[in-house]
């Protein structure tokens, strides 16, 4: 490729894991290749403004260790980004102090978002109504993806494996708290209550006795409106990372990854990103040749059942019965050490190849699409 694409790297935003979006963009904008791409950094603020960021990768590293009031976020500059009008365009313009100046024609945007209003669909319809490429997937397998009791929805139909469930809404839960005791009774314990449309942990807890379940709901329903009583199983947990194929070309998966708890109820938010003792990461993670194979094939058939795009982490146990689906992320964690990245470093990429493999696909695909 030899001219200089412009890639508006889009992070932040107004869902729970803002931060955790943040310290992605920080990766990205630390390895991403200064000669093959022009970066424009656009983030959005926690009451969704559309603001100029700084091009500075120290700006949003997370610490760890970090408390819960210093973590990276998108701080509101004055400024506010403009996207095209129509897909006549692909102009990008920023307002400062009341005049407005261009920031060029737009080839791609790579928007680094987790949780509602950026992994669920939202972002990528804007994106699709003004013409402008994107990586990851779009407005469907977004949505599916975002909402956990869709998902095992789908992969149900799928004939994939999944755990029981058991979904309950804020207003049923307000109406009559009896059927959520009766799924957990039937589901058994310890079960896992999680909120439908969040990420990252947030939001989940562990339930080892009926009395624990009213504050499990409290603090999932705190998230979210919807919220899942999941049966909690024995085994392994391990994850995929998953790459879409230029047209033509088959999707990959990549060598498995392990998380391994030793010290606390199961991965939480604390041990995923701030540092937190009592869990221990391995990949390659040891599997035999024939379990790693089943574990890629159902990673890429549960890719393709939502129409997956561009990347995704999907997440397993491995129980005495076999492979049991987790859950699958449309737009996993993205830092230096997150397990998307470290599963296909191990697979042969780099993180800066893993960014050019990404918006090559994207744009790759938008060309086939016209």
């Amino acid at each position: 490729m030899s001219m200089t694409l412009t890639v508006v790297l889009l992070f932040g935003g107004r869902s729970s894991e803002h931060s955790i979006s943040c310290a992605t963009a920080g990766g990205v904008l630390a390895a991403i290749d200064r000669e093959r791409y022009n970066v424009i950094p656009v983030g959005i603020t926690r009451d969704g403004a559309f603001i100029l960021e700084d091009d500075d990768p120290a700006k949003f590293v997370l610490h760890p260790d970090a408390p819960a009031d210093d973590l990276p976020v998108v701080v509101d500059n004055g400024t506010r980004v403009r996207w095209p009008e129509s897909t006549g365009s692909r102009e990008l313009t920023v307002v400062e102090n009341g005049v407005s100046r261009s920031l060029g024609s737009v080839d791609l945007v790579f928007p680094i978002l987790h949780g509602p209003f950026g992994e669920d669909g939202t972002i990528q319809g804007m994106l699709e109504l003004v013409g402008l490429p994107f990586v990851g997937s779009g407005v469907l397998a977004s949505a599916l993806g975002m909402d956990k009791h869709f998902t095992k929805t789908v992969f149900a139909q799928a004939g994939l494996p999944i755990a029981p469930w058991h979904t309950v809404t804020a207003e049923a839960w307000a109406t009559d708290t009896a059927p959520a005791y009766a799924a957990l009774d039937r589901l058994g314990l310890p079960a896992f209550v999680k909120p439908a449309r969040a990420g990252s942990s947030v939001g989940v807890s562990r339930v080892s006795s009926a009395e624990q379940l009213a504050d499990a709901m409290a603090v999932a329903l705190r998230e979210d409106s919807k919220v899942l009583i999941e049966s909690g199983l024995v085994g392994r947990e391990l994850e995929v990372a998953v790459l879409q194929g230029r047209p033509g070309e088959p999707s990959r998966a990549s060598v498995a990854g392990e998380v391994i708890v030793t010290g606390r109820d199961f991965y939480d938010f604390d041990a995923k990103y701030l540092g937190a003792g009592g869990v221990e990461l391995v990949c390659p993670a040891p599997l035999g040749a024939a379990e790693l194979a089943e574990m890629q094939r159902l990673a890429l058939a549960a890719f393709d059942a939502i129409a997956g795009a561009g990347l995704a982490r999907v997440d397993f146990f491995l129980t005495k019965e076999g492979w049991v689906i987790n859950e699958i992320n449309t737009m996993p964690g993205f830092t230096a050490i997150s397990m998307f990245p470290t599963c296909w470093l191990q697979s042969g990429y780099t993180y800066p190849e893993l960014i050019d493999e990404l918006i090559d696909v994207a744009l790759s695909r938008a060309e086939r699409r016209g």
